[in-house]
């Protein structure tokens, strides 16, 4: 190796290698050999080495950190990343474009088409053509930062080709091919199989460690320069822009001018979607002209000039070998296909849905059936028909249980429902699965205990109820070293001092919010839950007094009313539960609702109804609300200051807000209000 004249040289190889990476893994057309490209990477490392201090951002050698994480952080993005409303036929996709043009007067908008990449949303930053954050998708207001593995993406350059600033969206996947190299090597090395390309890439994107993600064969598409009317006037221009600065882009987007072209451009993907490297689940339809978005505008959720067309769904056929009857928490019993495996979607699928039987008496479904099963969402396996006629007169027919498998109690349909009811509460598949929704993330967030140990702890008699939880300790889940009987659960020690302190911990840091969405009280989910807990404040306060007054007071309570009151009452009146509460006091369970500190601005002491569907959970957006200074309100009355509206808004509120004089407001327009909150005077 030879020494570097002057930092100009060690510039230009930088740069040098930066094209090379693209031409390899942007461009698919390598211009020197691997050989010659590994030559010229150690000298600049060699380089480096000796001048430390010419190191460069954009260095090839720069794209892996060296040390993992503890945390990814959290980002919070100005513009949130929408999702895309789902179109499933051309006659879904042509009312999509009726809307478009009606929105657009004498105007006939040209369409891009984009293959929809069976990947994982991504946000990137670069400031003045240096690359400094990614993100994930999240939630679309809130993602994590991942700057350090999206750095290892070679694809991906760390410098654009001009100092630039700008913000660019897309889809890291992981190509078939790449897909299939990987597995064959695991499968070499005794190593348990990727499940599908999609999971894969998600999972390599969220890997605390760099290092472990540089090596995930992770490949990158940008579809979207954010607020692109900066740079272009058309959505088509600005993925030629991106092009030229050096960010990878789809080969396969095409124009379409009008709906004819359109409906061309769409047809051929009938033939063009098996042939492409990489998978794809649908279609993206855009509008290409800036200026006719502005017009059409964004829903809450979608916007108007954008929307996905996916492609039929997968389907597969197996033979139906049995039937799984599960016993759910609140005791409804429903029935599961239980399928010779068989691969759907990139994953290998044995079980599936069959929702109630009513639906198995729909479909006829019988044992050693021939079924077509397919991915709801591309998520959910489920039952879609019986092949009858492949039928040889051997198939069981299914008898729908009277009984309960777990408890053998009888099985009850309450009026108006389709499902079968095991009233038992003392079942076993009920009180452990119990036991978790308790445990979960939502309701007492304990670490470590996930189902197939609450299963095991309530089956082999440790606990019985939720309660017990707080009695646990690590000689209960471990024995001692001079124990000479069997052990009773298959713990580590570790794993039991582990589960022992997060339960101790969620004794003092779970709200009382929580817990009561833990108690899995029906019809009181997190949002009850939370304005019961700000009314109530403690659980002493919930506890005492008379049940006439607790139901007085929830029924009191501005959108809950008498159907929840009365599901809270029924729930402490049956004695198993008054028993839990008296238990969880016993053991020091005693949370409080914490006073939340609110700011001013333009909500302090506004009331703030939201009605439709909206691009966040409706909880987030009580919170937001809340922490803005106003008041949750489920219903527009003389009082209501503000109606948030997001899409499939129905006629009551949006009446009741005219005849109040109700301020209507879509979600980035309460966002807009926040935003202007009042500085802090001197």
């Amino acid at each position: 190796m030879t020494q570097a004249a002057s930092m100009h040289e060690y510039l230009n190889l930088v740069a040098d290698l930066s094209q090379h990476d693209r031409n390899y893994y942007v461009d698919m057309v390598p211009t020197i050999s691997d050989q010659e490209y590994d030559k010229r990477y150690q000298q600049l490392k060699t380089w480096e080495a000796e001048h430390p201090e010419w190191i460069v951002a954009d260095s090839p050698t720069q794209r892996v950190a060296p040390a993992p994480l503890s945390e990814f952080a959290k980002i919070v993005r100005q513009v949130p990343m929408l999702s895309l409303d789902n179109t499933y036929s051309t006659d879904d996709l042509r009312a999509f474009c009726d809307r478009a043009e009606k929105g657009l007067p004498g105007e006939t908008p040209t369409y891009v088409v984009e293959p929809k990449i069976d990947g994982i949303g991504i946000e990137l930053t670069y400031e003045n053509g240096l690359f400094v954050l990614g993100a994930t998708r999240g939630d679309g207001r809130i993602g994590e930062d991942i700057t350090a593995n999206c750095r290892t993406i070679r694809s991906l350059p760390q410098k654009l080709s001009s100092p630039v600033s700008l913000t660019v969206r897309g889809e890291v996947y992981i190509s078939k091919a790449d897909f299939a190299a990987v597995n064959a090597e695991r499968e070499l090395s005794g190593e348990e199989l990727w499940k599908n390309a999609r999971n894969a890439a998600g999972g390599s994107l969220k890997l605390l460690d760099p290092r472990q993600a540089a090596r995930r064969p992770l490949r990158v598409f940008l579809y979207e320069v954010l607020q692109g009317e900066r740079f272009c006037k058309h959505h088509w221009e600005g993925l030629a822009f991106i092009k030229n600065l050096g960010l990878p882009t789809s080969v396969d987007s095409a124009l379409a001018a009008g709906w004819d072209e359109l409906a061309v451009s769409v047809a051929g993907w009938a033939t063009r979607r098996p042939k492409l490297p990489y998978e794809a689940d649908g279609l993206v339809i855009k509008i290409d002209s800036f200026a006719q978005r502005r017009l059409l505008g964004t829903t809450a959720k979608f916007p108007r000039w954008a929307v996905a067309y996916k492609f039929a769904a997968e389907q597969a056929r197996s033979k139906l070998l049995g039937i799984q009857v599960n016993v759910g928490r609140t005791g409804a019993v429903t029935p599961v296909a239980m399928l010779e495996p068989v691969e759907l979607s990139g994953t290998t699928v044995q079980r599936a849905s069959l929702f109630n039987w009513d639906e198995v008496a729909r479909l006829d479904i019988r044992v050693g059936d021939t079924v077509v099963v397919q991915k709801a969402g591309e998520i959910i396996p489920q039952v879609m028909e019986v092949v009858t006629s492949e039928r040889t007169g051997t198939e069981q027919p299914l008898v729908v249980p009277t009984h309960c498998p777990t408890c053998a109690s009888i099985l009850v349909r309450r009026e108006g429902e389709v499902v079968l009811r095991c009233e038992n509460r003392q079942c076993s598949d009920q009180r452990w699965k119990s036991i978790q929704f308790f445990a979960h993330r939502g309701a007492l967030n304990i670490d470590g205990l996930g189902e197939s140990l609450a299963e095991e702890l309530v089956k082999k008699g440790i606990i019985s109820d939720a309660a017990d939880l707080f009695s646990l300790t690590i000689e209960t889940l471990v024995p001692p070293k001079d124990w000479d009987g069997p052990r009773v659960l298959r713990l580590a020690k570790k794993s039991a001092e582990n589960l022992v302190a997060a339960i101790e911990k969620a004794k003092t840091t779970a709200t009382l919010s929580r817990l009561i969405a833990g108690l899995g009280i029906p019809h009181v989910g997190t949002v009850a839950a939370r304005s019961i807990a700000k009314r109530m404040r403690s659980f002493d306060e919930l506890v005492a007094g008379p049940s006439n007054s607790r139901r007085a007071v929830i029924a009191g309570i501005d959108g809950l009313g008498e159907v929840i009151a009365d599901a809270v009452e029924s729930w402490w009146a049956e004695p198993d539960n008054a028993r839990l509460i008296e238990k969880l006091r016993a053991h020091g369970v005693a949370p409080i609702e914490p006073e939340e500190k609110r700011m001013e601005g333009p909500l302090s002491g506004k009331r703030v109804c939201v009605t439709g569907t909206l691009a966040r959970p409706r909880a987030e957006i009580q919170q937001t609300i809340e922490t803005a200074g106003g008041t949750f309100a489920t219903s527009v009355g003389k009082a209501t200051d503000i109606l948030v509206i997001g899409a499939d808004v129905g006629k009551t509120k949006l009446d009741a807000a005219k005849k109040f004089g109700t301020l209507v407001v879509d979600e980035a327009g309460l966002q807009e209000l926040i935003l202007r909150a009042a500085a802090p005077t001197q």
